[in-house]
């Protein structure tokens, strides 16, 4: 007995002294990538490409972000705009789709060939621009597999003593887990700009006033309806329809809504993108939330007797009788006036938001689906569709990934405002190009003078043409940090990352990071210091669009 007692603790210790050693372990690479999104194993594989060593690590358990979360009908804006590896990803799309096993619940020909703004399947170029989740989730993995990338993933920063910064540059960072990744360029690939904050870099989180940067479209916008996702009928924020002193509906600001074109703290409206089918075999029947609360939806009601209609009108067709639903109309899955707390917040408050993001989400598909105040030939056609059963098979078949439209945004070495995405003035050092409308979800739902309910910050300004995205929007101040880039959380206005923020320019732009991060490594130079000349050269070798 003894013997074996004995036996067992030295094995304990053994295992124990192997745990240690495996969690304060140093993990070396040339570039390290803090998060797993599009943009993050973009880089990677450029990165990789040009010979370099890379690792990426981050909270996600999924690669590709919202790419592989959801959001399967491409913001595409205008197709020639996206070239280089981004380009590759929709091939590698089309070439999936080219495959007859693909098409599992329909027939190709019955799907199609309408995308948006541009073909679904373009057979001349080669590329698609719609997908199902977990196509898009296979050809990150791909990615990874084919260039040999170290991904560590459920890996979460120590925000508060994690980033270890000497001389102006980042020399190591650790997770909440133990380990540390150093390197000689670090980027910050994540939606919320984490490592960005924790290095001490300059952001902005919220809207700008217009007087900051001299532009039209930023701060607060009453009374600007670009989408038609405002209320356009008169309908009463109380519960007591006629009777203000009954208090506000669930989901209604009492504050004020700011003056025009004033800046706030408020951050525009997330949503989860859901993946929904209509396949009765693949079809899952919408599930009752914990904490279900059928009254958080009474605004609803007030809508749909009004006589709105468009309920489905975002239900956008990919593949395989599934859906990439997005937000429509004046109440929808955007939980509006809930994320502000997001990009500042702890984890375990993010944790929280998302909950009731999640919750919200969840219950209003619900509602839709079994209240009996919801109109007949709706609720019919809402139970025609589901969650569907073959994706996000780990997570209940939710997205894993909510869309965070925006959180922090790094204060650069330049700026990029709607003056450069509409072409007013000239963008120096190009590294991409973005051409999508100027596009702001709602910001905040409240009570007009009039005493009835308004949505407010929904923009849609188109842009004239494709514009050029600065090299300076990626990388700090100089007296900052030397070495990180930040392509998702890029350097620019609240209204101008509106345009920037599409998952095909955070590829983009995931390739031009790495491509200067290594330049900067072969010279020892500040990422700051990168000859702009050596950097286009290399950018159009690759095949990356950028005039």
């Amino acid at each position: 007995m003894k013997k074996t007692v004995t036996l067992a603790l030295l094995f304990a210790m053994v295992m124990a002294m192997l745990f240690c050693s495996q969690k304060d372990q140093v993990y070396e690479a040339d570039l390290i990538i803090y998060g797993g999104t599009s943009a993050g194993v973009i880089a990677a594989a450029q990165a990789a490409k040009m010979e370099r060593s890379v690792i990426i690590v981050g909270p996600d358990k999924h690669l590709g972000g919202l790419t592989s979360g959801g959001l399967g009908f491409t913001d595409v804006g205008r197709t020639g705009a996206i070239g280089g590896l981004a380009r590759d990803f929709y091939k590698r799309v089309y070439q999936h789709y080219n495959q007859p096993g693909a098409w599992k619940w329909q027939k190709r020909e019955e799907f199609g060939n309408v995308g948006q703004g541009a073909k679904a399947f373009n057979d001349e170029e080669e590329v698609g621009w719609l997908f199902e989740p977990h196509v898009a989730e296979a050809i990150y993995d791909g990615y990874v597999e084919e260039f040999n990338i170290p991904v560590y993933r459920d890996e979460w920063l120590d925000r508060d003593q994690g980033v270890q910064v000497k001389d102006g540059r980042i020399t190591t960072i650790t997770m909440l887990s133990g380990k540390t990744f150093k390197g000689k360029i670090f980027m910050d690939a994540t939606y919320e700009g984490d490592l960005m904050a924790a290095a001490g870099v300059s952001y902005h989180v919220g809207r700008e006033a217009n007087n900051v940067y001299d532009e039209t479209w930023n701060g607060v916008q009453k009374g600007v309806f670009h989408h038609g996702h405002h209320f356009w009928m008169d309908i009463s924020p109380y519960n007591d329809p006629d009777d203000p002193s009954s208090g506000v509906l669930p989901r209604i600001s009492t504050e004020p809504p700011g003056e025009q074109g004033e800046g706030d703290h408020r951050v525009q409206a997330y949503c989860y993108r859901m993946c929904l089918s209509n396949h009765p075999d693949n079809r899952i029947p919408f599930p009752r939330p914990e904490g279900y609360d059928p009254d958080q939806y009474e605004l609803l009601v007030r809508v749909l007797d009004s006589g709105w209609d468009a309920t489905f009108n975002k239900f956008d067709l990919i593949p395989n009788r599934k859906t990439d639903t997005n937000n429509h109309g004046p109440f929808s899955t955007d939980n509006i006036g809930m994320s502000y707390d997001y990009p500042e917040a702890s984890y375990e408050h993010r944790a929280e938001i998302l909950k009731e993001h999640e919750t919200y989400q969840k219950g209003l598909m619900y509602f839709y689906a079994n209240d009996s105040r919801v109109p007949e030939d709706i609720q019919k056609r809402m139970n025609t569709w589901g969650l569907a059963a073959d994706e996000f098979t780990d997570n209940g078949n939710w997205p894993h990934q909510i869309y965070v439209r925006e959180a922090r945004r790094m204060i650069g070495d330049y700026v990029m405002t709607e003056h450069d995405v509409l072409g007013t003035r000239p963008v120096p050092e190009s590294v991409g190009m973005g051409s999508y409308t100027l596009d702001s979800h709602n910001v905040q739902r409240y009570v007009t003078e009039q005493g009835t309910v308004q949505n407010e910050g929904d923009i849609g300004v188109k842009v004239p043409k494709p514009y050029q995205i600065a090299y300076g929007s990626l990388v700090p101040k100089k007296e900052e940090c030397t070495n990180l880039f930040v392509p998702v959380c890029v350097s620019s206005s609240h209204i101008a990352f509106g345009s920037i923020r599409m998952e095909p320019v955070f590829m983009v732009l995931g390739q031009s990071a790495a491509t200067a991060a290594v330049l900067a490594m072969e010279k020892s130079i500040a990422v700051q210091d990168v000859n702009y000349d050596e950097l286009k050269e290399r950018l159009l070798a690759d095949k990356q669009r950028i005039f």
